[in-house]
């Protein structure tokens, strides 16, 4: 098999050789250096924030010291997410796990709420039940920085070159995106993708046939029909509940002044603040389903879709969030209706029927 090296070093992430020397570019990074003090140790950074950076730096170079694979990395971050889960979620539950197969390569598409917890959620249960975490695709919107590139490639993530222009540029960039999930599947890798470029803002999980389409180049390169290839894929729809979207007053924002204004322009570092604001966020309960891999005869990329959206639509578990906000309150404890209208009173009232469509929509999915 030819080496990522040869022909994906642009895209692919890190390999084992190549950590050591990451985490040291880390390590010296400012910026990253920055964010930490920042977001852990903002008081103690008042007091002197040059000391402080230098004491973190020695920390990590001693914790980081014997880190020299991307399976240390991944069990280094494991410790995180262990630590997360405990501090912002009431629990995180896991079904369809049973129907995977150790050392086979996995093409995961899910529906998408959070930046970087939906992979991470994937990666967790996969991780606790044996199984091998993923490769994860990533917009190089969110590599604007040196130590964030540093980061996801050290976490398997590789780059979906969003940024490309032009016919040819993004032709380009798209075949050697859809060789690179051949080739990693082919290898025994797994892969997350998201169903579609961008979170779900309004709730309403769609799958663009866009992304399935470039799924398919390399079939198409191949002289392999559709439905063949995605069939050799190992497709598997998983479907990502949230009881509560740490992010769901900054979307409706958002969506708010699209509705308003016709428009919404980010801040430079919007992503990243999304990033955190997620992970530290509160999420209540949190349930990831793995759907049955994709098989079946699709004469298109809209017809696999729908297919995709059905199991994701009908896969997805509905939180008394879910249901009180789409108005059926019959089927709810009292005490869980009451943390929802203490959650939705502290949403500004323009917002609330945003915020509140968002939640529900889940429930119409499912025709419910």
């Amino acid at each position: 098999m030819v080496s990522d090296t040869d022909i994906f070093k642009d895209i692919r992430p890190y390999q084992d050789d190549e950590v050591a020397a990451a985490i040291q570019r880390l390590i010296r990074d400012d910026e990253f250096i920055g964010a930490i003090v920042k977001y852990r140790f903002s008081t103690l950074s008042r007091l002197g924030g040059t000391f402080i950076k230098a004491l973190i730096r020695l920390y990590l170079g001693w914790r980081w010291r014997k880190v020299n694979s991307i399976r240390q990395v991944q069990l280094e971050v494991a410790t995180y997410m262990e630590k997360m889960i405990a501090g912002t979620t009431s629990g995180v539950t896991y079904s369809g796990l049973e129907q995977l197969k150790p050392g086979v390569g996995y093409l995961f598409i899910s529906n998408h709420r959070d930046i970087a917890l939906d992979p991470a959620f994937v990666n967790w249960g996969l991780h606790s039940h044996g199984l091998d975490t993923v490769r994860i695709a990533i917009g190089d919107n969110l590599l604007r920085k040196p130590c964030a590139t540093e980061l996801m490639k050290l976490n398997k993530s590789f780059i979906v070159k969003r940024s490309a222009r032009g016919p040819r540029e993004m032709m380009k960039a798209f075949t050697e995106l859809s060789a690179y999930l051949r080739h990693s599947i082919d290898g025994g890798h797994s892969v997350w993708i998201a169903q579609k470029e961008g979170r779900a803002k309004d709730g309403d999980d769609k799958t663009d046939p866009a992304i399935l389409k470039m799924f398919y180049m390399e079939g198409k390169r191949q002289k392999v029909s559709f439905s063949d290839y995605i069939n050799s894929l190992n497709l598997v729809p998983v479907s990502i509940s949230y009881e509560y979207d740490p992010g769901d007053l900054a979307k409706a924002r958002e969506l708010y002044a699209k509705a308003t204004h016709g428009a919404y322009e980010k801040s430079e570092f919007e992503d990243i603040q999304s990033i955190v604001q997620g992970i530290v966020g509160q999420k209540g309960r949190v349930h990831v389903t793995f759907g049955r891999p994709v098989h079946g005869e699709f004469d298109n990329a809209d017809e696999l879709a729908a297919a995709i959206d059905q199991e994701i639509h009908g896969n997805y578990h509905l939180f008394p969030s879910n249901l009180l906000a789409a108005g059926q309150t019959a089927q709810v404890d009292p005490a869980a209706a009451e943390v929802f209208e203490r959650h939705m009173a502290q949403i500004p009232g323009e917002l609330r029927e945003l915020v509140l469509s968002m939640y529900a929509r889940p429930v119409l999915n499912k025709g419910l």
